[in-house]
């Protein structure tokens, strides 16, 4: 039976982190410390440097040649089902289409693992339990964030395409090229008057430029180096370079869930999307997200802490790069904004709820 003195232990381990994010809501809502060009300022900071650090700090200190495959497999599995049966939901919904299948798979599979799941599981199964869920952000930002990545661009490119052959008024002939501006980016792309092949030449070589330029791919991938140059020559890396690098990644935490304070001070309303997507949100990433992952833990044999570690992590609250892609894009940054930041406020006592019944 649990006792008094774990459930101290997880609420001493993660309340430190509300007191950062409630700090930034405070002193940009109601004290007006920060400009919205000091907000930006900070933002790009985190997004640069902070989480990149804090995934790199995470993954180079996982050991490869010991993963727990039925837990990576469990992972897989539960995004592909959920892909599935959303696509299926999304095909004969009135809310179909390629925007709300990107969004709805954001809200039921990709859980804030880096930023809250590490204190968090940390605090509920132990120091393994760091080891454990590093796997499993591997493999979110190798795949699952590279995907979504994919998805956004290709419904860019299709709206692009649904533009372009409109720009050629009838009896004209069609103009050697065409520029049409893709939702959420900075700058025109040149299209030809035949937009399908174009837009497959385009969706490529866009998402190339995102992902040579993205750092958290960057260090995700570094760190997978260096976690296997690491684990099989027993080299560490040079002390100068191993402490700036803890100084910024520690330091990465407390940053980002400054900035997400930040983020909701600049909104309206916490509910940025209404109560009733809020809702959905919620189940999405609560209940189906954790029932998902069930099945094929269940089926692959998952026992013990790495069981419960599956589940919980799944209950996390939405993971903060999917708003980022969201917001960049413009697919539904509302829906997004109000499951990161409304999760966060609940995620606490929901994850306490899944703890004390996987304890029983």
């Amino acid at each position: 039976m649990i006792s008094g003195e774990d459930i101290y232990y997880i609420v001493a381990a993660t309340v430190p982190l509300y007191v950062s994010m409630v700090l930034a809501y405070i002193s940009l809502k109601w004290l007006k410390i920060f400009t919205p060009e000091q907000c930006a300022g900070i933002n790009k900071f985190v997004a640069k440097f902070s989480i990149p650090l804090l995934s790199f700090n995470v993954i180079s200190n996982a050991n490869p040649y010991k993963m727990n495959m039925k837990l990576i497999f469990a992972d897989f599995i539960q995004k592909i089902l959920a892909a599935v049966v959303l696509a299926v939901i999304s095909k004969f919904s009135s809310k179909g289409g390629l925007k709300w299948l990107i969004t709805l798979f954001s809200l039921s599979t990709l859980p804030n693992t880096l930023i809250l799941g590490i204190p968090v599981l940390k605090a509920m199964y132990g120091e393994e339990s760091a080891s454990l869920l590093a796997q499993v952000i591997l493999l979110q930002s190798l795949i699952w964030y590279n995907l979504l990545l994919f998805l956004f661009e290709l419904h860019a490119v299709k709206a692009a395409a649904d533009i372009a052959p409109s720009v050629v008024t009838e009896g004209q002939e069609a103009p050697q090229d065409t520029e049409v501006k893709v939702e959420g980016e900075e700058e025109s792309q040149t299209r030809s008057p035949r937009p399908r092949k174009v837009g497959k030449m385009f969706i490529f070589l866009t998402l190339g430029k995102k992902l040579i330029t993205n750092p958290n791919t960057h260090a995700t991938l570094v760190g997978l180096i260096w976690a296997c140059i690491k684990y099989k020559l027993g080299l560490k890396l040079p002390q100068i370079i191993s402490r700036s690098i803890s100084l910024l990644a520690d330091g990465g935490l407390g940053m980002a869930l400054f900035s997400l304070g930040l983020f909701m001070a600049s909104q309206p309303s916490i509910i940025a999307c209404g109560i009733k997507m809020t809702f959905v949100g919620m189940v999405l990433r609560f209940i189906a997200s954790p029932a998902l992952i069930l099945v094929p833990s269940l089926a692959l044999g998952l026992k013990g802490n790495v069981f419960k570690l599956a589940i919980v992590q799944a209950a996390l609250p939405q993971a903060i790069v999917p708003f980022v892609f969201a917001k960049e894009y413009n697919v539904h940054p509302e829906v997004l904004s109000t499951a990161v930041s409304f999760g966060m406020l609940i995620a606490l006592p929901v994850a306490l709820v899944y703890y004390l019944l996987l304890a029983l």
